[in-house]
């Protein structure tokens, strides 16, 4: 039912400085597999998933109804570097960025942009990572 996550994808998850409570904004989600995986070990916690794929995102839907409901998950389509915070939304704890191009590197400028974005979205002692590492890599936000 598309649950499964693959062992990379479980590795980095297992890497992900997870607890209870987090607020973890995951970029790039694809069909949402390792969304829900961090959903499921941050008990109260909330994870928003976002994909610039309009099927990406009716994919992952359709596979995370029971995280949606629980309120533990949620989804929106949008780019990485238009990327918000809705009025009243409490900023994250950690973003999350697998195979992005505008965070590995190949997009540089689109990376600047994105970086801005997640200042402005993540509480203070935020923190971002990407893969590349083994199996992560903490990315500084700053420019």
């Amino acid at each position: 039912m598309g649950t499964e996550l693959s062992p990379r994808l479980r590795a980095i998850v297992d890497a992900l400085p997870l607890s209870n409570g987090l607020r973890v904004l995951e970029i790039g989600c694809g069909p949402g597999a390792m969304a829900r995986a961090i959903a499921q070990r941050i008990g109260d916690g909330h994870v928003l998933a976002i994909d610039r794929s309009a099927q990406a995102i009716a994919r992952a839907r359709a596979l995370s109804r029971e995280a949606i409901a629980s309120g533990r998950l949620s989804l929106r389509q949008m780019a990485a570097e238009e990327f918000e915070l809705a009025p009243g939304e409490a900023p994250y704890d950690i973003a999350v960025a697998i195979r992005v191009g505008a965070l590995d590197g190949r997009h540089p400028e689109t990376g600047r942009r994105v970086r801005r974005r997640l200042v402005a979205a993540l509480s203070p002692q935020g923190r971002l990572f990407i893969d590349g590492g083994d199996p992560l890599r903490e990315i500084a936000l700053g420019d």
